[in-house]
């Protein structure tokens, strides 16, 4: 299992185009990823979950990915996350 923490900076947080985006990025790997914030744990290939999180601009979140493309699916994630998820 690999993790990293990553600030959300783009400026409306993870609504649902955001967390639309980073869900279809998740579905390209095999490994189990999930979104943790605060006291919850959110499954990354789910749009609810990641909607249920309620994460906003400038929150700290830890994704954690675990399988066998974990680095691969890690790397891409926190990308994806400090580039804004396409705003």
């Amino acid at each position: 299992m690999v993790s990293s923490k990553v600030v959300v900076n783009n400026p409306t947080g993870i609504h649902l185009r955001p967390a639309g985006l980073l869900c279809q990025i998740a579905l390209q790997f095999k490994s189990k990823i999930d979104i943790k914030f605060s006291e919850t744990t959110a499954n990354a290939k789910s749009v609810l979950s990641v909607l249920g999180a309620c994460v906003k601009t400038g929150d700290e979140i830890e994704i954690l990915c675990e399988g066998e493309d974990e680095e691969e699916a890690l790397r891409t994630l926190v990308k994806a996350i400090e580039d804004g998820l396409g705003e």
